[in-house]
């Protein structure tokens, strides 16, 4: 029971940072059931969906409950994707890492694939975990009860994208994102590499 609470308790700080940081956005909560077999792996799992407002004109996806389930010492990790749209595929492709992640730790440029395009139309069928630089460093560190999540952030990126990442470093493939300019919320865009 003290542990249920413990989860619930940084569910809730978890949201309670988003809003914050969100002020003055629309932030719908999803009770994301992962189906049976696989909620016991993030129990208390909810997907914020966040719209546009003053802070950013594109949706927000914000996970909490993945500390919960996977955390060491009071440090975890919840995750963030953004897109132009609202899109159901959004909450179900965040609860699909919320998921894998449970069983594999995810981390700061841990890539992972996630089988299909991003969205229809895109190239972009891996993520590269990274910082969250749509938001910056307030959204990242969210402080809990029991510790402390870092926010990071999901980017699709193409399958030549993380070939280049693999060849050279994640340092290199930002910067080619950077020069390129690219719009991170387009699932249009072109891959880099």
């Amino acid at each position: 029971m003290k542990r249920r609470r413990q989860r619930l308790a940084a569910v809730e700080a978890t949201e309670a940072h988003v809003r914050a940081f969100f002020a003055g956005h629309d932030v719908e909560i999803v009770d994301y059931d992962l189906g049976f077999g696989r909620r016991r792996a993030v129990p208390d799992l909810r997907i914020m969906a966040v719209g546009p407002g003053p802070r950013s004109d594109s949706w927000a996806y914000v996970t909490a409950g993945c500390w919960s389930a996977v955390n060491q010492d009071g440090h975890g990790i919840e995750f963030v994707m953004t897109s132009k749209l609202r899109e159901s595929a959004m909450v179900d492709l965040i609860a699909m890492v919320a998921y894998y992640h449970a069983g594999h730790r995810l981390d700061h440029w841990h890539t992972m694939p996630i089988g299909d395009p991003w969205l229809p139309g895109s190239a972009c069928d891996h993520l590269l975990v990274s910082l969250p630089y749509l938001h910056g460093p307030d959204l990242e560190a969210c402080a809990l009860p029991s510790g402390h999540a870092r926010l990071l952030w999901l980017l699709p990126i193409t399958t030549a994208e993380k070939a280049f990442r693999q060849q050279h470093d994640t340092e290199a493939l930002e910067q080619r994102f950077d020069d390129a300019a690219i719009d991170p919320t387009d699932p249009l865009r072109a891959s880099v590499a």
